[in-house]
């Protein structure tokens, strides 16, 4: 195999000319979330590395018209090589990438370099034994990819025992991968784990996924900007059950699911049995809330379904009915005013008026049901998600307080039925339900967080590991965290139920005062903060590859702290809406937003470095630069007045249990239900803010009888008791954590200008 030892150039450079390439296969090419991992990422990478980061990935033509500005690269090595690899019959590409930060890119034209394939993969075959079958295109193109960026890099060393075990060939090549790696990172806790056991490494760092903040940064407004994308739902629903709307718009809350259509990967499945048995108990206790449940998946469609045209249809027929009568009865109410006389009602309307009324009113009659599916799918027999609503009868009877509306198609602004971007299809929902079952990170839950939405994610997820290793508390800040790894399908369905049951009998001010909260862990998730982590393995890999160039401190970071658990109106004790809707004066909105923007305080991964105008060199050259060195001043961490906590032995924040593992495998308890602040024991090592004092006597939600299987449902486990983020603890007992392990933000930004008084007047 042909190779450059570009890399030996660099040995030669000074420090500050050191390269940092990252490599996707989603660089300006969107597949799915890595991509917006890699854009959101570019900002904050670019500002640390300037013009010495480079990103690289395949070049399509139809994604660089749009995305990239083709321009000659600066650097003298990368221009020298890329001239040496097109001279050999190759097609690499230097431009921008048209993003924030524009980055440098360096693009390989895979299909151009096919001549190459069969050369390549005898040679991996001779190396590790990894046979590639000619029909597989996505490992092809990966085998193509791989062997540019080897030759372009210059070195290319596999571990041949992942040959020798004969395995199948993606994971033999993914784990040869890992193995050559200077430094070998994953996303999340539980990928992790994953690959300790199937790749046979573990990871040097986890490197959680962030979200550019500034694109979603509206401040106290994205209330109102809920409100407004609600209603905007609203005249879809509107449109869509004409003839059958027989439910109250202001008593129905919005529930999705999105992503790609892996039915049980995302969970689905589970979702589905959850609605099902969701249904059957606002039946039973009649409750006057409806549930309107979104899929949004991808899938294979013809076009839009008729009776779902129609229904918009009608419904701007009877709008404009609706204006020309309100026009002409202003018109003679104007008239009539004028002349100083009270307007005669009978005469206001006329025949014609009421003809025209009629006409649109006999049109709103239906004799079919609402459909279930917004679209004509080519696969509607085998369909996974339509079978299994027929499976469940939830055909959007009225009678039904659960309806199901199946959007295979992503969201568009342009879209003659749902007229709706997915950022403002968000904002308009209540409750994001991400039951997913294998999910490394999970970007659409962390995107309902930093838009104020509550979410629904699992501890197979490395979003909602993260959250319960942050928060105490995760559901008391609208992130309910389903237990798949330790609990059974069916357990999981009770779990979910409850959670979806308890959020219905949420009252809107209790909704309101949750999505303030939940938009408060925005600043956990911004680049600003978890760039750190990336940072650190930078470090680590330039110290393991350049160990006499790089022998600067690295440290092993830690993020192992927790928030407390938040205040609570006394209202919020009753989860009826009938009893929840008076204002409380001991609930001050204000007080709580400062207390949790104070917990919430994080550094930016720009304090790792020392000056951000001090060269490279002089930073990782630098021999008392540790990666961790901030803390936070006791005299700034709230403390517990009831605990005793020794300032002179900071607790170590490594030291925290694992919030995904309970004390009792076997019986783990609930990651909703919270620890008695006032029982916990030592302080300086917290126990799993998931799991109660006594993990044999916790309320579980999941072990309630099955609803759809209870003859009484007053009999079983009233789900309703489960944890309600509204209806926490003692609130003058917040929880009590290390004052050593919460790191300080020198560089917090907020201000008086994150009031709440505007979103507490919100409608829900």
């Amino acid at each position: 195999m042909s190779s450059i030892s570009l890399l030996e150039d660099y040995e030669a450079l000074p420090h500050d000319n050191v390269v940092l390439i990252e490599v996707a296969w989603e660089v300006a090419n969107k597949v799915g979330g890595i991509y917006t991992v890699i854009q959101t990422k570019a900002k904050i990478t670019t500002d640390e590395w300037g013009e010495n980061y480079v990103l690289m990935g395949p070049y399509f033509e139809q994604n660089v018209r749009t995305q990239v500005e083709l321009v000659e690269p600066m650097n003298p090595a990368i221009k020298r090589t890329i001239d040496l690899m097109n001279s050999k019959g190759c097609k690499v590409y230097f431009g921008r990438w048209l993003i924030e930060g524009n980055p440098c890119v360096i693009l390989f034209d895979v299909a151009a370099t096919s001549w190459n394939l069969d050369h390549w993969k005898a040679e991996l075959w001779e190396c590790c034994s990894i046979g590639i079958p000619w029909y597989d295109r996505e490992a092809n193109d990966a085998v193509l990819f791989g062997f540019l960026i080897t030759w372009f890099l210059g070195e290319f060393d596999v571990d041949r025992e992942a040959g020798e075990r004969q395995i199948y060939h993606r994971y033999c090549m993914e784990r040869a991968a890992v193995h050559c790696t200077h430094v070998f990172t994953t996303v999340s806790e539980i990928t992790a784990v994953e690959a300790e056991h199937l790749l046979k490494s573990k990871p040097d760092v986890v490197t959680p996924n962030g979200l550019n903040l500034k694109k979603f940064s509206v401040m106290h407004e994205f209330q109102n900007l809920h409100s407004r994308s609600k209603m905007r739902i609203q005249e879809f629903i509107r449109g869509h059950f004409y003839g059958h709307l027989d439910f109250d718009l202001d008593k129905t809350v919005y529930f999705f699911i999105a992503g790609r259509y892996e039915f049980t990967n995302k969970g689905a499945d589970v979702f589905l049995e959850a609605l099902a048995r969701l249904n059957y108990l606002l039946r039973a206790h009649q409750s006057a809330v409806t549930v309107i449940a979104f899929f949004i998946m991808p899938a294979r469609t013809n076009n839009f379904n008729v009776e779902s045209l129609k229904g918009q249809a009608i419904r701007k027929q009877l709008w404009d009915t609706a204006n020309r009568v309100k026009e002409k009865f202003g018109s003679k109410l104007y008239e009539s005013l004028l002349v100083g006389q009270l307007p005669d009602v009978n005469r206001m309307i006329d025949r014609e008026d009421l003809t025209m009324m009629k006409r649109a009113l006999y049109s709103t009659q239906r004799h079919s049901l609402p459909p279930v599916c917004t679209h004509n799918m080519l696969d509607d027999s085998t369909d996974p998600i339509l079978n299994t609503i027929r499976r469940l009868s939830l055909f959007n009877h009225p009678n039904d307080r659960v309806k199901v509306i199946f959007h295979p198609e992503f969201l568009s602004s342009t879209s003659p039925l749902l007229p709706l971007d997915y950022e403002e299809f968000v904002r308009g929902c209540h409750l994001g339900v991400f039951p997913s079952y294998y999910e490394p990170w999970g970007y659409t839950p962390a995107e309902c967080t930093v838009m104020g939405i509550p979410s629904i994610s699992t501890n197979l997820s490395g979003f909602g590991c993260f959250m319960e290793e942050h928060i105490t508390d995760p559901s008391a800040y609208g992130i309910y965290i389903l237990d798949r790894r330790f609990k059974g399908l069916d357990e999981c369905c009770n779990q979910l139920t409850s959670f979806l049951y308890s959020f219905c009998q949420q009252s809107r001010r209790q909704r309101i005062i949750q999505r303030n909260r939940t938009e408060r862990l925005s600043d956990l998730l911004d680049w600003r903060y978890l760039g750190r982590y990336y940072t650190h393995a930078r470090l680590l890999a330039l110290a393991k590859a350049f160990p006499s160039n790089f022998s600067q401190d690295i440290t092993r970071m830690s993020a192992s702290f927790h928030y407390p658990q938040p205040n609570s109106p006394s209202s919020s004790f009753h989860s009826s809406p009938r009893y929840s809707e008076s204002n409380d004066v001991r609930y001050n909105e204000e007080e709580e937003d400062e207390k949790d923007r104070k917990n919430i305080k994080l550094s930016s991964s720009m304090d790792l470095v020392p000056e951000q105008n001090k060269s490279l060199n002089d930073v990782l050259a630098s021999s008392n630069y540790n990666i961790i060195n901030h803390t936070i001043p006791a005299s700034a961490m709230p403390t517990n007045p009831s605990s005793s906590t020794n300032p002179s032995k900071p607790s170590n924040p490594g030291s925290s249990t694992n919030p995904s593992s309970s004390t009792n495998p076997s019986k783990p308890s609930n990651p909703g239900s919270s620890t008695n602040p006032s029982s916990s024991t030592n302080p300086s090592k917290p126990s799993n803010p998931s799991s109660s004092t006594n993990p044999s006597k916790s309320s579980n939600p999941s072990s309630s009888t099955n609803p759809s299987k209870s003859p009484n449902p007053s009999s079983s486990t009233n789900p309703s008791k489960s944890p309600n983020p509204s209806s926490s603890t003692n609130p003058t007992k917040p929880a009590n954590r290390s004052d050593a392990s919460k790191p300080a933000n020198p560089g917090d930004t907020s201000s008086p200008s994150n009031s709440t008084e505007a979103r507490k007047s919100t409608p829900g």
